[in-house]
């Protein structure tokens, strides 16, 4: 069975707010934690793979995120319950 995860690649150029992509760094080391080997771009494929398509949906995440107050991440900065990774390739500059 041909599984989606493993369909030839694109580069896709993404920039977002800082505290956007530290939560990306978050999110990978909480899958490290729960056993799993990933990386950034498979957690951002799972995520729009699985999310909803309806545009009322679509839109409802829009809404959310634009609503986020600029400390709404914070929290999650700092995770000493989460293990360090190390990512491949050239430090990411803040």
């Amino acid at each position: 069975m041909d599984l989606l995860w493993q369909q030839p690649r694109r580069n896709t150029l993404v920039t977002w707010p800082n505290d956007v992509d530290q939560r990306l760094d978050i999110l990978v080391r909480a899958a490290v934690a729960a056993g799993e080997q990933t990386s950034r771009s498979q957690i951002l494929a799972a995520l729009v793979a699985t999310a909803e398509a309806s545009p009322e949906a679509v839109a409802d995440l829009l809404h959310a995120y634009r609503r986020l107050p600029t400390d709404a991440l914070a929290a999650d900065n700092e995770r000493p319950d989460l293990p360090t990774i190390r990512t491949p390739g050239p430090t990411r500059t803040q």
